[in-house]
């Protein structure tokens, strides 16, 4: 017997499909139907599409069905609504820029999860238990009991159980880092990080007036005797680590290091910001620095790097109350609070198991992508197989300002590794991105491109001028 429900209505447009019992939702079979009529001519820009409740009623759905699956259709830019007059198909959409981008580090949208659907859902949920006055109103505390309970369920993948008192709730990572070099340093002392580093930190430490000093790094990341003799030497207000799929490197530096480096930080009485957006993304990460030396490292994981970078929010963990609140007072300086509703909407999202699943499937999709660039940059890729990014070192004929430039005239967005340099020198390199692209065939398009540009020695050109 056939697994399929044929339509028997012969009123019923010619473009819809038959629904299959087991060919997945329903609402996304009639939205693929109606993307397949429009690219083989079947409807064409203008045509009037039937009424949702006639439809469901043809189809013999749920009037949810159709409302879904003219929803996706949108979102596909298929459809167009004109008020009363209803919905019709909409013009092509035309492309103004075939910039492919690879230089934008935020989480690849996942296969298989229904974003809109969750959000949606989340948001629902969120406007259904909480007073709506809650969410439009001044936050405080670093973060509402509930907020801090989920940073705390958070972090549990690293830490095992805490207590949620110990946990900041900030408007992103950038933001607890500016409030921890506030908090944490005076004007003019020396921060230490590796040579080459998360951008935000020299942005933040210069505005501020600190100085960045690097100090020597290896594969395996910072090296512990290079760091205590920078310490002894410069005194640093704080050391600032990025230890697990490091931005840009990709280096995570390994479990008995990352005890050096804490024994160091405990006998240098220097305290380490531990930025560590990556760690839930990376296959079997070591335990956090902060594992080791619980009073000498602020912790920092955020949202944005595994889940959506709309989601801005950070959690710090931070162990001593007393400092707990210099930080507090720095951050509400220029920070005052995260957004009540993006912050319920973490939280919901944590607490009901979506943040998880959602994350599964970034983890899994960022694995697939690095596969592709294994295969397609060969013998150059020099990856992890997990995070957002690769860091790929230039052939000889290359420096990395100059291949980020030609890339760019030939509609690919790269960062060169001088965007990283927290030091004078830089090694040749550059940072690819592989979440920011949505398409998965336009990705392997960039990098196909971009591996051809690497093959090809640099020829000389001039940019227009205008």
């Amino acid at each position: 017997m056939s697994q399929l429900k044929t339509i028997q209505d012969e009123n019923l447009p010619i473009w819809l499909p038959r629904l299959a019992v087991h060919g997945g939702p329903r609402f996304l079979q009639i939205a693929d139907a109606l993307q397949v009529a429009v690219v083989d001519g079947s409807l064409k820009p203008g045509d009037r599409l039937p009424p949702q409740r006639q439809l469901a009623a043809q189809l013999d759905v749920d009037l949810t069905t159709i409302t879904r699956a003219y929803d996706e259709a949108r979102r596909r830019n298929l459809l167009e609504g004109r008020g009363a007059r209803g919905t019709y198909v909409a013009a092509p959409k035309v492309e103004l820029t075939s910039i492919l981008d690879l230089s934008m580090n935020i989480p690849p949208p996942p296969d298989g999860v229904d974003f809109d659907d969750m959000l949606k859902q989340g948001l629902s949920q969120v406007l259904m238990r909480t007073d709506n006055e809650l969410l439009m109103t001044y936050h405080l505390g670093g973060g509402s009991d509930s907020d801090r309970k989920a940073g705390a369920k958070w972090l549990e993948p690293m830490f095992g159980h805490l207590d949620s008192r110990q946990v900041v709730v900030c408007p992103g990572a950038q933001a607890a880092i500016a409030a921890l070099i506030l908090a944490l340093t005076e004007p003019g002392d020396v921060i230490l990080a590796e040579p080459t580093s998360y951008p935000g930190l020299r942005a933040a430490a210069t505005q501020f007036g600190r100085h960045i000093i690097a100090v020597e790094a290896d594969k395996h990341g910072i090296v512990p005797e290079m760091l205590e003799e920078a310490c002894r030497r410069h005194k640093p207000g704080l050391v600032y680590l990025n230890p697990t799929l490091q931005n840009p490197t990709a280096i995570t530096i390994p479990e008995r290091r990352r005890k050096e480096l804490a024994s160091i930080a405990a006998r240098c009485n220097v305290r380490i910001v531990e930025d560590d957006p990556y760690w839930l993304l990376a296959d079997a990460p070591p335990p956090p620095i902060a594992t080791f030396a619980p009073e000498q490292v602020y912790y920092i994981s955020t949202l944005s790097k595994c889940l959506t970078p709309g989601l801005r929010v950070a959690f710090v963990l931070v162990r001593n109350p007393h400092e707990c609140e210099r930080f507090l007072v720095a951050l509400r300086s220029f920070a005052l609070m995260v957004a009540p509703l993006t912050a319920a909407l973490a939280t919901q999202w944590i607490l009901d198991g979506s943040a998880d699943g959602l994350m599964e499937g970034v983890r899994n999709e960022a694995r697939l992508r690095h596969r592709m660039a294994r295969d397609i940059l060969a013998g150059r890729y020099s990856g992890a197989g997990d995070g957002l990014h690769v860091w790929l070192e230039l052939p000889a004929y290359w420096n990395s300002s100059r291949l980020a430039r030609a890339a760019g005239s030939e509609g690919i967005a790269v960062t060169p590794a001088e965007a990283f340099a927290t030091g004078s020198g830089s090694v040749n390199a550059i940072r690819i991105s592989l979440g920011s692209i949505k398409d998965r065939g336009r990705l392997q398009a960039g990098l196909q491109r971009l591996s051809h540009l690497l093959a090809r020695r640099p020829e000389s050109f001039s940019a227009a001028m205008v």
